[in-house]
């Protein structure tokens, strides 16, 4: 059976943790065959926003991505870090940014994407505020696409890149039963709370990171502890050594939305 097959009416979405720098990207391309094996998603997600030098990215890495098998790359407040993804965000569909920045933005807050059997699945990128840019409300922006996005499909995956627990959980809440999965990034640190709440909403505070291990959330430590210890302004490389890549795995109902199960995942090299 191919890998694109699936059985039933069960979907499978492979979502990646934040991928960080060239060994974010290295790591994704040798585990990929892998994650493709074991879990046969019907759908790759990731959130790219720092898989060029740890912070934006730029059209030739958005292409390596998508040729190692990941069908949307979502984002958040580093999609504008790099000045020559701005052409690129604004004519490919399958790169997003975050739906709640402001009107006339360039680029996409949510698409629309078939599987190999063309069961369509949306996907909504939405930032946080707390702790964030003050950007338009998610929680009713969050609405009014789901409204949008709910003519075209009931599966919707909702990638909320936030900092603070509880906006993300408010979220997840706010829109348990509207959409199949809540999944937070931003922090790079994975949390342990995946579960599906009563209404079928798939949820987890942060899927975490796809890079350096010894680091701090995927800088060099040293750069780090310096700029904790000094308060000054300092240029954040990615460090070589392990990298690790973290990931979830959401069981959907195709026909409903609903999800069904939600698996973490973390590969240490």
């Amino acid at each position: 059976m191919s890998l694109w097959q699936r059985s039933g009416d069960i979907l499978k979405i492979l979502f990646i943790g934040d991928i960080v720098g060239e060994p974010g990207r290295k790591f994704v391309k040798q585990q990929m065959r892998g994650l493709l094996q074991a879990h046969t998603p019907d759908l790759v997600i990731a959130n790219g926003e720092n898989a060029a030098g740890g912070f934006g990215l730029t059209p030739d890495i958005a292409e390596e991505l998508f040729s190692l098998g990941i069908h949307v790359l979502t984002s958040g407040n580093h999609i504008w870090d790099k000045k020559d993804i701005e052409p690129y965000l604004g004519k490919q569909e399958r790169l997003i940014r975050p739906a709640n920045y402001p009107e006339g933005s360039l680029g996409f807050g949510s698409v629309v994407v078939p599987t190999a059997d063309s069961t369509k699945v949306a996907v909504l990128n939405l930032e946080g505020r707390v702790f964030m840019s003050n950007l338009d409300d998610p929680f009713r922006k969050a609405v009014q696409e789901i409204e949008r996005l709910k003519k075209e499909t009931m599966v919707i995956i909702v990638d909320f890149h936030a900092e603070a627990t509880s906006e993300k959980s408010a979220l997840a809440w706010y829109l348990d039963g509207k959409v199949s999965a809540v999944l937070g990034t931003h922090t790079h640190v994975q949390t342990a709370d995946e579960r599906v709440l009563p209404g079928g909403t798939a949820f987890m505070t942060d899927v975490g990171m796809t890079g350096p291990t010894d680091s701090v959330i995927g800088v060099r430590k040293d750069e780090a502890i310096n700029r904790f210890l000094y308060q000054r302004p300092h240029k954040f490389e990615i460090p070589k050594g392990p990298v690790h890549l973290d990931a979830a795995v959401i069981d959907i109902d195709a026909k409903t939305g609903k999800a069904k199960g939600i698996e973490r995942i973390k590969i240490r090299s």
